[in-house]
């Protein structure tokens, strides 16, 4: 059997898993369902499944990569990351159930009023959008390079019918069949690297003390980079940036608290984000030690390293001498990452599309709800197809980092946005606001630009801070503003938080 057919069957046949799970998980599944699960998902499996929620084919294949030049710096920000989620648990999860939100946005039109509430919605559709794309873009540049080229198939066919058939799996059953098919995607990840690791050991004579031995002692393992402050590596940006950008990509993404406010109550989302954020932080560090091997291999096997630090887990995975079972744990790791998180994504795309922008459930019945639903879900399924195909070519980086530059420049003024309006009690005119959101980032982007031309000042991801703050800065000169009625604010409720 040749390695295009053995790959996608291991496709079809994850597909296939995914439509059973669909199935199941939609018998009479409602908008409520698709919007948030009728909160009464467990918080034990919400958990399970938040381990790899935020992990797609992109820290799949970037992560390991990692090691060749930034060794495991990424730590570092991971560490942030489990400081963000207490934040998220303890300040706006209780804040989203009292007001008893499907969209999170709402809360803005609650606390500011309509164009503001537009202005957020439309950032988060924008970098979801985008991210979403990035993330896809690796995975499809694999799969078209291992079996769609060879077989003659297009690159636009490879995206249209893979974001078809992952669109398809979540058209009924929204959140609650993302929830449990992330819990599929989280068994089947952990597996894949956990068996990786194994098979390549097994290949290299190693046994478990000796793994140990190699990745503990390579130079590629070093964690903490405390020496120049100026490098975007140094641990207290790395630290502080993983604080603040787990707040916005996770806490004010409506793709991942979609999963959390499917819980049935505060209490439980608290339980839930506390423990995946340090199963989350085991799993990195798996995927890291992943990495180490994969240098190892090819230093004792005398391979030059790839140009481009993404492409290091494929060139050993598929390397001639290494095992077909690494070859095909890779793909499994790889669609189980890429498709569960594609499908998430265009969960909360719909969600976010069809209550914030379209307002659909204060102009329609059940019904009719769930026709828009519908039409915005293949809608957005299209959508992304172009934008995938606009980032065709583009990309020349490594794919985490793009992801996160990305979010530093579209997620800060959501994030400055959210911290003005649960810590301030001023008003201010939603017009201006959308004006300061959009050159918020132009300036941020100035700020970047001056610091490395002028001061050699190397900015990392503490950028989206800078953005926020650039936010937080033009929202505090605003005169204050008198909303009258009817622009949705009810008062007080920005009390108490």
């Amino acid at each position: 059997m040749s390695s295009q057919i053995l790959v996608i069957l291991i496709i079809i046949a994850y597909l296939l898993v995914l439509l059973l799970i669909s199935r199941l998980t939609s018998r009479r599944a409602n908008n409520n369902t698709f919007f948030i699960g009728n909160r009464k998902m467990p918080w034990v499996v919400v958990a399970l499944a938040m381990i790899t929620a935020p992990i797609s084919g992109v820290t799949f294949i970037s992560v390991p990569g990692m090691v060749l030049s930034k060794g495991y710096g990424y730590l570092q920000m991971c560490l942030g990351f489990i400081v963000g989620y207490f934040i998220i648990a303890w300040v706006l999860v209780p804040l989203y159930y009292r007001h008893n939100i499907v969209s999170i946005y709402s809360f803005l039109e609650t606390r500011f009023g309509k164009e503001t509430y537009k202005t957020g919605a439309w950032f988060f559709l924008i970098s979801k959008i985008l991210g979403t794309a990035v993330k896809f873009l690796v995975v499809c540049f694999v799969l078209q390079m291992l079996v769609f080229q060879p077989l003659g198939i297009p690159f636009i066919v490879n995206v249209f019918l893979t974001i078809s058939l992952i669109g398809l799996y979540t058209f009924k059953g929204g959140v609650k069949t993302v929830i449990w098919a992330d819990i599929f995607k989280s068994l089947c990840l952990v597996t894949s690297i956990g068996l990786c690791i194994y098979f390549i050991c097994r290949h290299l004579g190693f046994s478990g003390n000796e793994f140990y031995h190699q990745v503990v002692h390579h130079p590629s393992s070093r964690v903490f980079f405390f020496d120049n402050p100026s490098e975007g590596s140094y641990f207290w940006k790395q630290f502080i940036a993983g604080i603040f950008l787990v707040v916005a990509m996770t806490g004010l993404d409506q793709d991942m608290m979609q999963h959390t406010l499917s819980c049935k109550n505060s209490k439980s989302s608290k339980k839930n984000l506390v423990l995946s954020s340090f199963l989350q932080f085991a799993v990195i560090a798996l995927f890291l030690s992943l990495g180490t091997l994969l240098v190892v291999y090819m230093e004792r096997c005398s391979i030059e390293p790839p140009s481009k630090s993404d492409d290091l887990f494929t060139l050993v995975a598929f390397h001639s001498d290494m095992p077909l079972i690494v070859g095909i744990l890779f793909i499994l790791g790889l669609v189980s990452a890429s498709y569960s998180s594609v499908g998430s994504a265009l969960t909360s795309l719909t969600t976010s599309y069809t209550v914030d922008i379209v307002e659909a459930p204060k102009k329609y019945q059940d019904k009719e709800l769930g026709k828009v639903r519908n039409l915005v879900h293949i809608a957005i399924s299209l959508v992304l197809i172009g934008v995938i195909m606009g980032f065709y070519y583009l990309n020349n980086q490594d794919a985490i980092s793009a992801v996160f530059t990305l979010a530093t420049y579209t997620y800060g003024p959501i994030l400055g946005l959210f911290v003005f309006g649960i810590f301030s009690k001023k008003q201010v005119n939603g017009r201006y606001v959308t004006a300061i959101c959009f050159a918020a980032p132009l300036l941020a982007w100035l700020f970047q630009w001056l610091g490395k031309t002028y001061f050699d000042y190397t900015t990392g991801y503490e950028l989206l801070l800078i953005n926020a703050g650039f936010v937080l800065l033009g929202l505090s000169l605003l005169p204050s503003y008198s909303l009258s009625k009817g622009t949705g604010i009810v008062s007080g409720l920005s009390e108490g938080v």
